[in-house]
């Protein structure tokens, strides 16, 4: 099929030139000073055949007559007339063509491009020279879709003929190292494919379905939208291919899967003749309600529409070309006498199909319905010839014709004003092409970009009803690539018609998952797109507060979130108040030691001169019940809400009062130890343990912890402190220790100080019980020590406020069983035993037993 030139050697043994293959023959041809080649698909199929392989094939028998590209055909030709009667541009220069038809068909497309090429000469004059010469045409124009394109751009792209399409607009075409030599007057696919995604995006559709032709322009086209709508957050349920020749089960198989499908929305990534064959079994099939979304090559389509007898694509949405313009160019089309000039016989087979009749000369059959003149009116005829909605494809025919002209019409002049000349080849041409910047007489500017494709701008197209059922192709709005981002995507102020005649658009089962509420968040399904996912509640302390949130967010330490996790709210300060049942107890337990000691003190002071309060050291006893009452209120120093100074006042304020405490208890059990145990002659007690040694004993014992105490405010004091580990939903107010060294140190002395006086009252315990209170002493100590070990495992297991309220109640405790232990008795013999509360009994000189 593809004609080479090969050097043979001839019986004379002189060079020449041969051919090999059968030559191509021009459907339209004109001679000119320069040559533009065409391809065109003058007819969509051709005649079956069986190849054996044992003679040569025979060419192709083009069949069905194809309206659209002979249109194509004819805006060609208007533009080089148009150029060849210009005195502005080339002038004195005229261009011819050679228009050839491919049939549709990759094969011979790239064979007939190769004999554009090469020229029509079997055999050339002898020559001593290469048989490579300069190419016969300076550009070709062509073809109408990407497939072909493709194979023709890799064909000749090596040669750097420029090849400019009208049509063809996959975006694989503008990769340069392929092929070098294209270029095109209609957008790339690659803008047009992510439109339709930010389209889609615009009207909220994510869950949707797509069909594609199944070749360059579906394959590459569908492949960008894909890439572009997931991350647009699009998903496809499903994405089909096939082609118009494909077997009757594989669009069956088509329809079984969009039937299966919970999406409402198509994307239709087809040409013009893959969607006629899909409206013929949607229509069999009664499939209607979806939403179509459409890509350029049908959207605008009239004849598709004409063919949707059963308004399966009304309130289709798309892209297309904008709408354009060509003075005289309808004229130019429907005046076809050029064609009989040009070739008869394709003149024949349009009029035939036309006026579906048969020249009276071709024929003489009786069975012939109608014969044909060749002069009939055009004028009545209402088909796709006549249809002029594919303008916008004309005009960029013609763009591309001028294009070619331009480059020209630069390099003549400047061969007529500079001194170098610049030799006209296709590589030279093809650079000035890519410079080219013009205006057409309509006022269209042309220019290329680096890849060879122009400036992409699409109007969105609405199929909207009218009230006779045809259907008017609205333009609702504009896409523009060159506006700023958030521009891009213009709607005009006009009402749309969605699918079903509805004019509001349908939400319903656009969605894999329903969206997911505020409080949720998503998580996706295995084994399924993106867009299908399940709703789970965001965990305790977590929020969402948007609808379809991917994460949940952690609220702030201070926060937390509400029962609908959907916002977080401030946190419940948790402190031991008075307010509280568990506050209000213990500060009626301080309140009430508080009172019961002052009570005791009223009755040592009324019976001070009684011998059972001197026997045993007022004085001592005095500062004892006063540190008592000490102890009862500092309890109150932990209820509350912490602050600097209840955090500093609290801790201090305890070891301070029961050190002193037990440094009285110390005091009158050393006196009482050494007054018994020092009966050798010459022994003053009174010496060494007088009244002013106990209160000695007494303030430095005090004194040590005071200096403790000071050491660890002014290093690392108690400091007041929110806990928000112990409760995930509250937080706890409570005093930090500051220096934990200096806090146990504080309650190691007073442990020291304890055990010392229990070992001292124990040692005692065996004197004379009248005047001998060391029993009373050692039984309270131990209920003392007893209160604090326990304290220690109680307080560090307890949560929060309860931690506080351990450590009042070990404070309560310890003062009561002081209080109750060592002044309790006394009181009783005091108010209810006065007849022993005399020095003779103190004595024991009546009875021994007095307690």
């Amino acid at each position: 099929m593809q004609p080479l030139e090969l050097a043979s050697v001839s019986h004379a043994e002189e060079p020449v030139c041969r051919q090999r293959g059968d030559p191509g023959n021009p459907l339209l041809c004109k001679d000119g000073d320069i040559i533009l080649g065409g391809m065109f698909s003058f007819h969509t199929s051709w005649k079956d055949r069986k190849d054996t392989y044992t003679h040569k094939p025979l060419p192709l028998q083009c069949t069905s007559l194809n309206f659209r590209d002979l249109q194509f055909a004819q805006a060609m030709l208007f533009a080089i007339e148009e150029i060849n009667n210009s005195t502005d541009l080339l002038p004195g220069v005229t261009l011819g063509y050679k228009i050839f038809n491919t049939c549709g068909n990759v094969a011979r497309s790239v064979g007939l491009t190769l004999a554009l090429a090469n020229g029509n000469e079997i055999v050339s004059v002898p020559s001593k020279a290469s048989c490579t010469r300069p190419a016969h045409v300076q550009a070709i124009m062509g073809e109408t879709s990407s497939s072909p394109t493709i194979a023709i751009a890799t064909v000749i792209g090596p040669f750097y003929v420029p090849v400019i399409s009208h049509f063809a607009t996959c975006a694989c075409l503008s990769d340069k190292t392929k092929y070098p030599s294209f270029l095109r007057t209609i957008p790339s696919d690659y803008y047009q494919s992510r439109a339709l995604a930010h389209l889609v995006k615009h009207f909220g559709w994510t869950w949707v379905g797509a069909i594609r032709t199944n070749n360059d322009y579906g394959n590459n086209g569908m492949a960008t939208f894909t890439e572009t709508a997931q991350r647009l957050g699009i998903c496809l349920e499903y994405s089909v291919s096939f082609f118009r020749t494909d077997p009757s089960d594989k669009i069956r198989e088509i329809i079984r899967t969009i039937k299966a499908s919970t999406s409402k929305v198509i994307i239709a990534f087809l040409s013009h003749k893959e969607m006629d064959v899909l409206i013929h079994e949607f229509s069999y099939h009664n499939l209607s309600g979806y939403q179509w979304v459409g890509s350029e090559s049908w959207i605008f389509d009239s004849q598709t529409a004409k063919m949707d007898i059963h308004h399966i694509l009304n309130g289709a949405i798309g892209l297309s070309i904008p709408k354009a313009h060509v003075t005289g160019l309808r004229e130019f089309i429907l005046d076809v006498k050029s064609l009989n000039s040009s070739n008869n016989e394709l003149f024949t087979e349009f009029w035939e199909t036309l006026f579906n009749c048969k020249f009276r000369q071709s024929t003489s059959s009786a069975n012939i319905q109608r014969e044909c003149t060749g002069h009939e009116d055009l004028n009545g005829v209402q088909n796709s010839f006549t249809d002029m909605s594919l303008m916008p494809i004309f005009n960029n025919v013609y763009k591309g014709v001028y294009a070619v002209a331009h480059a020209l019409h630069n390099i003549v002049s400047c061969n007529k004003a500079c001194s170098n000349k610049v030799q006209l080849d296709p590589f030279t041409i093809l650079q000035h092409i890519r410079k080219s910047h013009f205006t057409t007489k309509e006022g269209d500017e042309v220019y290329f970009d680096e890849n060879g494709d122009p400036a992409a701008k699409y109007e969105i197209i609405n199929w909207q009803p009218k009230e006779n059922g045809v259907v008017e192709f609205v333009t609702v709005g504009l896409y523009d690539i060159s506006l700023a981002p958030e521009k891009k995507l213009n709607f005009q102020n006009k009402s749309l018609i969605w699918a079903r005649n509805s004019k509001l658009v349908n939400d319903t089962m656009q969605f894999c998952s329903e969206k997911c509420p505020p409080g949720t968040r998503k998580v996706l399904q295995k084994g399924r797109p993106v867009c299908c996912y399940d709703c789970i509640q965001c965990a305790e302390g977590e929020i969402s507060n948007f609808t379809d949130s991917a994460t949940c967010v952690r609220c702030l330490p201070e926060f937390w979130s509400n029962e609908r996790r959907d916002a977080c709210i401030k946190k419940e300060a948790v402190f031991l108040s008075y307010e509280e049942i568990m506050g209000a107890l213990l500060t009626a337990a301080s309140l009430f030691g508080t009172c019961m000691t002052a009570s005791v003190i009223l009755i040592f002071f009324k019976y001070r001169k009684t011998s059972i309060v001197r026997a045993n050291n007022s004085e001592l006893s005095f500062l004892l019940l006063f540190s008592l009452i000490l102890c009862f209120l500092c309890s109150l120093t932990f209820i509350g809400k912490p602050s600097d100074w209840s955090c500093m006042l609290r801790h201090t304020a305890f070891g301070i009062t029961f050190v002193l405490c037990i440094s009285c208890l110390l005091g009158k059990t050393m006196v009482v130890l050494m007054a018994f145990r020092a009966t050798g002659p010459g022994i003053n007690v009174k010496k060494w343990f007088g009244h002013v040694q106990q209160r000695l004993c007494v303030l430095g014992f005090t004194l040590i912890q005071v200096i403790i105490c000071i050491i660890w405010l002014t290093t690392s004091p108690p400091f007041p402190s929110q806990n928000f580990k112990e409760f995930k939903d509250k937080i706890i107010l409570e005093c930090a220790l500051g220096s934990a060294v200096g806090y146990w140190a504080v309650i190691g002395y007073i442990g020291i100080l304890a055990i010392l006086c229990f070992i001292f009252a124990f040692l005692a315990r065996k004197l004379p019980n009248n005047f001998n209170e060391a029993k009373l002493i050692t039984f309270s100590m131990l209920i003392f020590c007893a209160v604090w070990i326990t304290f220690i495992p109680a307080y560090v297991s307890s949560p929060g406020k309860f931690s506080v309220a351990v450590e009042i109640f070990a404070i309560l405790a310890s003062s009561f069983g002081l209080l109750i232990c060592i002044f309790i008795p006394k009181c009783y013999i005091i108010l209810l035993k006065p007849e022993k509360n005399t020095k003779k009994n103190m004595m024991g000189k009546k009875s021994p037993h007095l307690f």
